[in-house]
């Protein structure tokens, strides 16, 4: 069994700009989970599943992309799930909502993989440090985070799946959203 998840990948110059806080966090406190992934926005949290099933999955992620518009996503600096985890926030977007919807609802049935639907609400956000983030750390670096600004805005144009290689999180598949891209 293989561990898998489904999310939104930034683009190259943008995780360039999340990684120099991850490295921050790194160097600063030694929080490497942050670093194990590309900077994204997790719409399916990670699952296992039989890695001989991946063809069949990927087809699905086509399949959610097919009929989907690349749409506009907004940071608005960092925030925090007090004390664990610290992040860059998504600006509220109805879009990347209903994509997430769209997500969940799809893969609710799914019988060759064991994905557990979310049931807190969608917080979308980047995340820059968490699971070896202890309090102690957390109340020693939150007060660096909060006063940072931290706006961009990127095109999402495809659905990534980010597949564990023991170390890290690897991108193996992506499908662009095919309604309004160059064909």
């Amino acid at each position: 069994m293989t561990m898998y998840f489904i999310a939104l990948v930034l683009p190259s110059a943008l995780n360039e700009k999340v990684l120099h806080w991850k490295n921050f966090m790194h160097q600063r406190y030694d929080c490497n989970v942050g670093l194990k992934s590309p900077a994204h926005i997790t719409l399916i949290p990670p699952f296992w599943m039989e890695e001989n099933r991946e063809a069949e999955l990927f087809h699905d992620v086509g399949q959610l992309t097919k009929n989907s518009l690349p749409f506009i996503v907004r940071t608005k600096n960092f925030s925090a799930f007090k004390p664990r985890t610290i992040f860059i926030d998504v600006e509220k977007n109805i879009v990347l909502n209903s994509l997430k919807e769209n997500v969940d609802d799809f893969f609710k049935p799914n019988n060759y993989c064991k994905i557990k639907v979310d049931s807190r609400p969608f917080h979308p956000h980047i995340t820059i440090a968490t699971r070896d983030l202890f309090k102690k750390i957390f109340y020693e670096a939150w007060p660096v985070f909060e006063k940072e600004i931290f706006e961009e805005e990127w095109i999402v144009d495809g659905l990534s799946v980010l597949r564990h290689n023991k170390k890290n999180w690897d991108v193996v598949y992506t499908s662009q959203f095919v309604i309004g891209s160059k064909a």
